[in-house]
């Protein structure tokens, strides 16, 4: 089982607080965030092709910079897809809204289809 005391998590934990800032100013980040940040387009398109119904520029920021990681870590890292998902629906509950965690799974949860889809 998991920890808020694992490093992964508490440098994710750390990556969210630093794009959801960054949202909204231009921030100071740390590497993981910075790397998000340099592939925000595909991120997007590929939130934005899972969430028709909320353009990205209307998402709730917190959700938006959970959803940007995961995806992040989806498709640019050696993640396992399923630990990401975990991780983000971990981090919506944490700092989301009360239906941030279900929104965050579903998005993330059509992401993958579509990768197994094209696999």
């Amino acid at each position: 089982m998991k920890s808020r005391l694992d490093p992964r998590h508490k440098r994710r934990r750390q990556a969210v607080k630093e794009l959801f800032a960054s949202s909204f100013s231009k921030q100071d980040s740390g590497e993981l965030a910075n790397k998000v940040q340099d592939k925000l387009k595909p991120i997007d398109k590929e939130i934005a092709l899972s969430a028709p119904q909320w353009p990205v520029d209307k998402l709730n920021k917190i959700d938006l910079a959970i959803l940007r990681l995961a995806v992040y870590e989806c498709f640019f890292t050696e993640t396992p897809k399923k630990v990401a998902v975990d991780e983000a629906v971990e981090l919506a509950k944490e700092f989301g809204g009360e239906s941030a965690p279900q929104f965050v799974n579903g998005v993330l949860g059509d992401i993958l289809k579509r990768i197994e889809k094209n696999e």
